[in-house]
């Protein structure tokens, strides 16, 4: 905020303003992507700013939306996923780019550069309105987010990401399929329904429990809690109680530092002294050319498959 200040500019400290408003106020093109870069400033939608230090509430994203938004269209999709989940609902390094904003009209299409558009039938009941903007119900967002992107890991981020808000149950999710029959990413949509669990607090976790599913394990607790002698008890990002089995995404924001590490590695040793087996995976073990995360999740099933067997013997 102070280099803000030192670089003797009168920027909105309580707003967010577009381009032509830095403009007017003797910003320029390379200054705004300084600022930036280092963090004193966010974008949070083309050609729209926020200083950096402002907090992310609804009624700030609402405030960004609006200055672009035509008044005649509904926000929908990762937009909307957004308006009403904050970066919570943002794919992987989707906050180091500006993605253009999905809005559509009832009909006639949108024809604005920064707007992936067209046209998309809706019903009364899939739309509300959000101080000022009309956008999809949570629920309609989760089905078009579990049909519509092109990979499964954000189909399944996105239904996680809407029901984690509590505004509507897994069974409305399951009963909304059946509408979209014959329709782009139908398929994809029924597969993944059902695996759709508001529990998982990241994309990771949503795209290493996909992981868990395809290596044949049971489907887990998610923010599964093993109670502890003195009262309190450890989460688990996703396992199953009965097996003492669980596996954890460690994300690089909240695992990285020498204090979380610390704290990371004291719980585990607790939940491993209470014979509990804990796979712990990194993005590199989940995503890219050198993931390890089906062949450890698998050896995982046998091993619970084959413990079971034993006692049933």
């Amino acid at each position: 905020m102070a280099q803000i200040i030192d670089l003797g500019h009168s920027l909105p400290l309580d707003r967010p303003f577009t381009t032509t408003e830095a403009y007017d106020r003797g910003l320029g093109d390379r200054q705004l992507r300084r600022m930036v870069e280092h963090g004193w400033l966010r974008r949070p939608a083309r050609g729209v700013y926020v200083v950096g230090a402002l907090e992310d509430t609804l009624e700030l994203r609402c405030a960004v939306l609006r200055l672009v938004v035509p008044d005649d269209a509904f926000l929908c999709d990762h937009t909307a996923a957004w308006l009403h989940a904050g970066d919570r609902a943002l794919a992987p390094n989707d906050h180091l780019a500006t993605p253009d904003l999905a809005c559509f009209r009832r009909a006639g299409r949108l024809k604005r550069s920064t707007v992936r558009s067209g046209e998309r039938a809706v019903r009364d009941t899939d739309l509300v309105e959000v101080h000022g903007l009309v956008t999809t119900t949570p629920l309609r967002t989760a089905l078009d987010l579990g049909r519509l992107p092109r990979s499964n890991d954000v189909r399944l981020h996105g239904m996680d990401s809407m029901l984690s808000l509590g505004v509507f149950e897994h069974d409305e999710l399951l009963a909304g399929v059946n509408r979209f029959a014959g329709q782009r990413g139908v398929v994809a949509l029924r597969a993944l329904v059902r695996m759709a669990d508001g529990g998982s607090e990241s994309f990771g976790e949503s795209a290493l429990r996909l992981r868990w599913h395809e290596a044949g394990l049971p489907r887990p607790v998610t923010q599964l809690e093993v109670a502890r002698d003195d009262g309190a008890a450890y989460r688990i990002d996703m396992g199953l109680a009965e097996e003492k089995t669980g596996a954890e995404y460690d994300g690089e924001d909240f695992h990285s530092s020498p204090e979380q590490r610390e704290h990371d590695l004291g719980r585990r040793a607790w939940l491993h002294q209470a014979a509990w087996t804990i796979e712990v995976f990194r993005r590199r073990c989940v995503f890219g050319p050198e993931q390890d995360v089906q062949r450890r999740l698998r050896a995982l099933h046998e091993s619970i498959t084959s413990n079971r067997r034993r006692h049933y013997l």
